[in-house]
């Protein structure tokens, strides 16, 4: 939800990464809608335009007057200040989950201009990280079957994007040009946008034909 400078603060319990997170109130009303409904991650994020603050939610749920939640981030997105080391957001991986979702304003624009959040399983992620990402997690991946937190990808030069609708092409020459940050454990190569009711889900999963081989990991070491 986009929000404004008065915007209601609103107090929040966390439930499990309380040492980690920037404690509250948050400005997300009870009404923010939540990833999922309610289920898997259950992010809910506010961007506060006159203050230039981004604050986000993992598993989040109201309970009554507030919020319960596992993990909280808040981010100055007038500054490059990331997370203190080792410590998670409402991200595994420690990083602002906004800056990294696909919105439908982007395409009206006609340019992607940042790099696309996504995940991998378990056994494909390291259980280490890389700048910018800020910790790591208990996963099955090893330096030979795995990528760390904040690793980067990104589409090669020489796949064919023509067949694909204007809305997609956007994207892929995105993923071409900036790439796709790897965030958070979840399904594989699983990217994440804003909802919005212009998305046409049916033409957004044709991204599915492509396979991890089309894509080439940008040098971390």
């Amino acid at each position: 939800m986009v929000v404004c400078g008065n915007q209601a603060r609103i107090p929040v319990v966390f439930t499990d990464y309380g040492d980690e997170s920037d404690p509250g109130p948050y400005p997300i009303p009870l009404t923010a809608p939540i990833e999922g409904n309610g289920q898997g991650d259950s992010h809910a994020i506010a961007v506060d335009i006159e203050n230039g603050k981004l604050y986000e939610l993992f598993n989040a749920h109201v309970n009554g007057n507030s919020w319960n939640a596992s993990s909280g981030a808040i981010f100055d997105l007038r500054s490059n200040v990331m997370r203190p080391e080792t410590w998670t957001s409402a991200d595994a991986a420690g990083l602002p989950i906004f800056p990294g979702l696909v919105r439908y304003e982007e395409i009206v624009k006609g340019e992607i201009d940042h790099p696309v959040r996504f995940t991998l399983t378990s056994n494909h992620v390291q259980p280490a990280y890389v700048y910018p990402a800020r910790h790591k997690v208990n996963s099955t991946g090893t330096a030979t079957t795995g990528l760390p937190f904040g690793a980067r990808i990104r589409l090669k030069q020489h796949i064919d994007i023509s067949a694909y609708s204007p809305v997609n092409q956007i994207i892929l020459r995105a993923f071409k040009k900036y790439g796709l940050i790897l965030a958070d454990i979840g399904s594989n190569m699983y990217i994440s946008g804003a909802p919005d009711a212009r998305w046409n889900n049916d033409d957004l999963r044709l991204l599915g034909q492509l396979k991890a081989a089309d894509f080439e990991v940008v040098n971390f070491h």
